[in-house]
């Protein structure tokens, strides 16, 4: 399954700062903290920046400095590279909480506990699900087994290799910086376990192509008979609970997916279709006859894993720690209507070819097949 949730979001800055007008999670914090963001230009990065700000807390940002610099107020930008080992610019400094956006490469968290432990009050990793060594149970809660790193020495993998990716490395990888944080930062850890990451800003298409193919009307070929379950975040309510648990200095690991409540794939198309005001006509599809005709899960039918076999656990993990712990979501007809409101600021060769999702031509093969396939 593709596993890059690093998207760089054009002007996510401004964007984050209106996201969370209006949402329900506003209280106080205790007190302004001092924040240092390891990233901070990625999807979610923004979104805690300019929620942190909104919250009276000072805020730092630590990155290459390739990216532009949106933010809705005063922010201090320190420039190095993590890739290379050059931290220098954190030294002897010191922060109530670090947050740890972009990290899977296990020697990045090495190289900052070096150069922080003793010096943040709390360290917050965000991780994966992608961690846990079997999707087929469902309820699965944070307890689970992890992967296991198979290779000769995980501090020695590279960005190259992770791109490659071969034998499934980002989970295990993850798994191995779970480890290692624990390893430098002791009981001041907090571990956050996301699921498929959505929203406006999200680069990879992985949800955005419902609201973009549901706007489109017509006939759309849905998955499975619409009772599987799914689970996602919005971007912005995981940037804002990050920011949240470092006020509450809540340490420990948590699966942050949503929603709330059980969302099934039938509900999740209904939802998304209301909010983007569709007339399209939902054909399902199914698993056997997708099978059939090669067509994947997640990738070519984003959000949608069928709820069989290895991948009965996949969108039920257990969210109970987090829930208890506040996390709290928008209406899933908000981030569909932003998704789609965002993808259509987008230039022309961009929308032109969804990164997820089944091309027009294949789709309306597809269904053809599956009509004939009815009588």
């Amino acid at each position: 399954m593709p596993t890059n949730r690093r998207a760089v979001v054009a002007g996510a800055g401004a964007l984050a700062l209106a996201s969370f007008a209006g949402h329900s999670a506003k209280s106080a914090p205790v007190k302004p903290l001092s924040i240092l963001i390891l990233g901070g230009t990625g999807f979610t990065g923004p979104h805690q920046v300019a929620y942190a700000l909104s919250r009276g807390h000072k805020v730092t940002v630590f990155n290459r400095g390739r990216q532009g610099n949106p933010w809705p107020g005063k922010v201090e930008e320190l420039l190095g590279d993590r890739n290379t080992g050059d931290l220098k610019a954190l030294e002897g400094r010191t922060w109530d909480v670090c947050i740890d956006n972009p990290t899977t490469l296990p020697f990045w968290v090495r190289d900052a506990g070096k150069t922080l432990s003793g010096h943040v009050g709390q360290y917050i990793f965000i991780s994966t699900i992608s961690v846990y060594a079997s999707d087929a149970t469902p309820g699965q809660n944070e307890t689970g087994a992890l992967n296991v790193y198979k290779g000769a020495d995980p501090m020695a993998e590279t960005i190259t290799s992770l791109q490659a990716d071969v034998g499934g490395l980002y989970g295990a990888l993850k798994a191995v910086s779970e480890a290692e944080a624990k390893r430098q930062f002791g009981a001041e850890t907090t571990i956050i376990r996301p699921g498929l990451i959505v929203g406006p800003g999200d680069a990879t298409d992985r949800f955005t192509y419902w609201p973009v193919r549901l706007a489109r009307g017509g006939e759309v070929l849905a998955p499975g008979d619409g009772s599987d379950p799914v689970q996602f975040i919005d971007a912005r309510d995981l940037a804002e609970w990050t920011v949240r648990m470092a006020e509450a200095r809540s340490f420990g690991v948590f699966n942050a997916t949503g929603p709330a409540h059980t969302l099934t794939t039938k509900a999740m198309l209904k939802g998304v279709g209301e909010a983007v005001h569709s007339t399209a006509h939902l054909n399902w599809a199914p698993d056997a006859f997708l099978d059939a005709q090669k067509v994947n899960a997640w990738s070519d039918m984003p959000v949608w894993v069928p709820r069989t076999g290895d991948t009965a656990g996949f969108a039920q993990r257990s969210i109970a720690r987090a829930l208890a712990h506040g996390l709290t979501y928008r209406p899933l007809s908000t981030t569909a209507a932003d998704t789609l409101a965002w993808f259509q600021t987008q230039p022309a060769d961009r929308q032109a070819k969804l990164k997820a999702g089944l091309t027009p031509e294949r789709e309306a093969d597809l269904l053809a097949k599956l009509k004939a396939a009815k009588g």
